[in-house]
């Protein structure tokens, strides 16, 4: 499908891009829309998914969800359901979640460390790789689908406009 790189260097970047996220999401009936935030401690996946929850509207607390391991967002006739699979020693524990309940239309599923979940979540629309670096933070975003496609399009371009 198609790709696109940038660099992070402060938080509020990170933000901006999950806010363009936000803003380029495209309507669909089916669902869930899937998101894979993947990379190491600290790399900046719940910062991006803060900004994306910002974008849709949220004003309370964004933290992320490592100790409830899931939170929904009802937001702008969207269910965004964030997920921070890090302390999953099992794949299967995913049953015990009921994201199999949350698999509906009008959903997006934004995950944390999907590599926990392997073999028991939907494959990503979009796959986000964040990365640690020493003057800014590397952010790689793929799209595994057509509707992946659509959505990074608008992102970047929602991106360009904006600088």
């Amino acid at each position: 499908m198609s790709e696109w790189r940038t660099a992070a260097a402060s938080a509020a970047d990170t933000e901006a891009i999950g806010a363009a996220l936000a803003a380029a999401l495209p309507v669909t009936e089916g669902g869930p829309l899937v998101a894979y935030l993947s990379g190491d401690l600290g790399a900046g996946k719940t910062t991006l998914a803060r900004g994306f929850l910002r974008g849709r509207g949220v004003l309370d607390p964004v933290r992320s969800p490592t100790f409830t391991l899931l939170e929904c967002y009802p937001v702008k006739g969207l269910v965004v359901v964030h997920a921070d699979l890090y302390r999953l020693r099992e794949p299967s524990e995913l049953e015990t979640l009921g994201l199999r309940d949350l698999a509906l239309p009008r959903h997006l599923w934004l995950i944390e460390w999907p590599e926990r979940g392997a073999g028991h979540l939907p494959p990503p629309d979009l796959q986000i790789d964040l990365r640690v670096a020493t003057a800014s933070h590397p952010i790689e975003i793929s799209s595994r689908s057509t509707l992946g496609a659509a959505w990074l399009a608008g992102t970047v371009e929602l991106l360009r406009r904006s600088t």
